[in-house]
């Protein structure tokens, strides 16, 4: 799976490690340090991480270019994608959607995320509990869902937490790779920090047993034959 890191602190987390245990090997790119994205993508999966810029901010980090050009091809080609946070909005702007900055009121901590009915046929949301807490960081938003794409979670402050395009494309607003320790480490003026830290350590027991079967779900959709192998195995083309 090629990993795409934009920001220092923006690391793939446990969910690098989840979907390591589950079958897939990360190839992380260090975009935000300069490392050079590949020309195609050759993976069997896309994850994009989160970072403080909005999806088109190529003046403040040029390789943001680059990386929505494989986010592009990912789904031309029917890849497995998970964006996270900027990688969420990323997929929801590259396909179709709208995002924008500084919008509504900020998210900072575990909160509570809803999840909607028309997850109950979603290849990864299917059967979670009603409201699953998650770690939110954010101020930017997707403001409008690509058309055909399907609305899977919500929060009171944030509609679009969590959407499907096509089959194999996920975005998140919120970051299922983060662990309570790594919210001492970001700014969110108007939040206690002392406060979001414990409720996130408080909900930590509920939330990372269902973030980690989400993350096993993907890694099983990401191994299994895609759409491009199983037309070559109809047809008898070799790769």
């Amino acid at each position: 799976m090629l990993i795409i890191q934009n920001s220092r602190s923006g690391g793939p987390g446990r969910l690098g490690d989840w979907l390591t245990e589950s079958g897939l090997r990360p190839d992380v790119v260090l975009a935000h340090e300069g490392a050079a994205l590949p020309e195609r993508l050759r993976h069997d999966a896309l994850i994009m991480l989160g970072g403080g810029y909005l999806p088109s901010e190529d003046h403040r980090a040029p390789w943001l270019r680059d990386a929505r050009r494989l986010m592009g091809q990912a789904l031309a080609d029917e890849v497995p994608v998970f964006g996270i946070c900027l990688g969420g909005q990323m997929l929801a702007e590259v396909a179709g959607g709208e995002v924008t900055g500084d919008t509504g009121l900020p998210e900072n901590g575990s909160l509570p995320v809803t999840i909607r009915a028309e997850a109950a046929a979603d290849p990864l949301f299917h059967g979670l509990p009603p409201v699953v807490p998650a770690i939110e960081h954010h101020k930017d938003a997707v403001t409008r869902l690509p058309g055909g794409a399907v609305h899977l979670a919500e929060t009171e402050r944030c509609p679009y937490q969590a959407f499907r395009v096509g089959e194999r494309a996920w975005g998140v607003q919120f970051h299922p790779e983060v662990v309570p320790a790594r919210i001492r480490q970001w700014e969110a003026d108007g939040f206690d920090p002392d406060e979001v830290y414990a409720r996130a350590v408080a909900d930590e027991p509920v939330s990372t047993p269902v973030w980690r079967q989400v993350a096993g779900r993907f890694a099983a959709l990401a191994t299994a034959p895609g759409p491009s192998e199983r037309r070559r195995s109809v047809s008898g083309a070799r790769p």
